[in-house]
């Protein structure tokens, strides 16, 4: 199973205010983002979930939480841990399952994801909301992909 985080992180790290984007909308970014994500199962925490439901990403969302909950969405799962997470993404069928946060499931599952891709958004915004430091050497950027408003960056865990 193939572990891949994707975030918006700005030039200080911050990837949200009050729940939301700190920068205006950038749809190329929304667009790149929903369609990667749009076969695959996703892991998110319960506040993510809360904010997305209106407009769900991914085919199953497996959402953890320190508290088991009914959600009132078929395609929704919970998971108490990491492992249960994973194990309820391969018990899906997938071999791939993207974790799209927020920042406590981004650092929960630093130490184990295979792949990152970041939109960097250009320039500094207040935030409440960070995305977690990682040892770069541990990474290589595989790939960079710059668009009018962001860079997109696919990083690689190094097996070395």
């Amino acid at each position: 199973m193939e572990l891949i985080t994707v975030a918006a992180v700005a030039e200080n790290g911050v990837i949200g205010r009050d729940g939301e984007l700190p920068w205006p909308s950038i749809p190329a970014d929304k667009r790149q983002y929903r369609n990667r994500i749009a076969d695959w199962p996703v892991i998110l925490g319960r506040r993510t979930f809360d904010s997305m439901r209106d407009d769900l990403p991914g085919t199953a969302q497996i959402v953890l939480s320190r508290s088991a909950s009914e959600y009132g969405v078929e395609s929704a799962h919970h998971a108490g841990s990491i492992d249960d997470a994973v194990a309820t993404a391969e018990s899906l069928g997938a071999d791939r399952t993207y974790v799209i946060g927020g920042a406590d499931i981004y650092e929960l599952f630093q130490p184990v994801v295979d792949r990152m891709v970041l939109s960097r958004v250009p320039g500094e915004y207040e935030g409440d909301t960070y995305f977690p430091e990682w040892e770069t050497d541990e990474w290589r950027l595989a790939e960079s992909t710059p668009y009018d408003e962001f860079t997109l960056e696919e990083w690689v865990r190094d097996e070395d």
